[in-house]
């Protein structure tokens, strides 16, 4: 059974790939069986509501907008009680991020929220100690944040994210898309990232693009240049105008450059021959 979840839950992160044109999806009548009420709906620039209210790992009532107006922020969406695909999401955003030279909680944020509304506080601490412990940086706990909440304020994110997901009840699970999505330091939805596995490229360079170009250095803005994001496949792809206009202007420099030090050395030469006479 977890074998078949499995494969419907990635079949739905593909069919999450497919709909990526403004709002449109497959019609409910071509998806697969178990799978009519399940997709990613790309809401790109959609708000997130800053006054959807959670638990933290405390058991703390919070704000989603208390993590929104200082920097950029990963949110994923899972359950904690998944028995697969949750996990593996989780475990290849972790890997991205270590990669990463940007820490989280100081350069951008990740606030994982259980779409369940069954689970406690006391399993988003299990995980955040889980995740936490396998990315082993300083800080990290004030940046990474695990809520839960009310069915109400799950309803109102998902929707928004356009995350669609179904429950099952005779396995008691949720099939459901996989992705990430990055948000804008306001809460807009700036990208989207499907599968289990993350570019920590694609991650970075997306975190520089919501950041407003805050974060990151001039390497970034550089590939920034050259490379645009594609939302059908969520991934920044190389614009080779952009790289041979770029190539084009190194060129010009670099043959002004030897020009002007093959000048210099010409006035040198000439000089130090006057002199010598």
């Amino acid at each position: 059974m977890l074998a078949i979840l499995a494969a419907m839950a990635l079949t739905a992160s593909a069919w999450g790939q497919a709909m990526v044109t403004g709002n449109m999806s497959p019609p409910a009548n071509m998806r697969p069986p178990g799978l009519k009420n399940v997709g990613i709906l790309q809401n790109l620039n959609e708000q997130i509501t800053s006054e959807l209210t959670f638990r933290d790992e405390s058991g703390k009532t919070v704000r989603l907008g208390e993590y929104f107006g200082r920097k950029p922020v990963i949110l994923n969406l899972v359950y904690y009680q998944c028995p697969m695909l949750c996990g593996e999401v989780l475990a290849g955003l972790e890997s991205a991020l270590r990669v990463l030279k940007f820490d989280v909680g100081k350069e951008f944020d990740v606030v994982t929220v259980s779409f369940d509304p069954r689970e406690t506080p006391q399993m988003a601490t299990a995980k955040k100690s889980e995740y936490l412990k396998r990315y082993g940086r300083a800080g990290a706990e004030q940046g990474w944040h695990f809520l839960t909440g009310p069915q109400e304020s799950i309803d109102s994110l998902t929707k928004a994210a356009g995350f669609q997901y179904e429950y099952n009840k005779e396995t008691d699970q949720f099939a459901h898309a996989t992705a990430i999505m990055i948000l804008t330091p306001e809460g807009k939805i700036s990208q989207y990232y499907y599968g289990v596995e993350f570019a920590p490229k694609d991650l970075r360079l997306g975190l520089v693009q919501a950041s407003n170009n805050k974060i990151g250095t001039v390497v970034d803005q550089v590939l920034l240049y050259c490379y645009h994001y594609d939302p059908q496949t969520g991934k920044y792809g190389a614009v080779i105008t952009r790289i041979l206009r770029l190539s084009a202007v190194a060129t010009m420099l670099c043959v002004g450059f030897l020009i002007v030090v093959m000048s210099r050395r010409g006035s040198a030469n000439r000089k130090g021959a006057g002199q010598a006479a």
